[in-house]
């Protein structure tokens, strides 16, 4: 087992679950063509799972500035820090070469699910009396 953010991480030989070698183009391309598409995924799987990581220590953080908003009878959204953050996330995007409009609908994703967490973190804390 591998760790990563003190998580325990399956091995694939441990799960069976995930293949890094599964493709429908196996039979149809060079083997050397085949084994250089192999190793640029698994670079692209390190990099999914290191955005999963990251996510989830994201959420976190956002979860402990819901019950700080709960506790505080602050609104679950913040329409200003919402706005600054994702000028500032276009102009990052903008720099490192990814397009902005993506980084954009990325992020509104996030902010949505931030702001449906804050909901309901509010509402229990409203129904717990606190």
């Amino acid at each position: 087992m591998s760790q990563q953010n003190n998580a325990q991480v399956p091995d694939n030989a441990e799960t069976g679950a995930y293949d890094p070698a599964a493709s429908s183009l196996a039979d149809t391309v060079q083997k050397e063509v085949m084994e250089e598409l192999l190793s640029i995924r698994g670079s692209i799987d390190n990099f999914d799972a290191t955005l999963v990581y990251l996510l989830a220590e994201r959420f976190k953080a956002t979860q402990r500035v819901g019950h700080l908003k709960a506790v505080h009878a602050l609104p679950p959204s913040d329409p200003g820090r919402e706005k600054a953050q994702i000028e500032r996330l276009r102009r990052l995007a903008q720099e490192a070469h990814l397009d902005p409009e993506f980084a954009e609908k990325f992020m509104n994703f996030i902010i949505s699910e931030v702001i449906r967490h804050h909901q309901t973190i509010s509402a229990t804390h409203a129904e717990n009396g606190n």
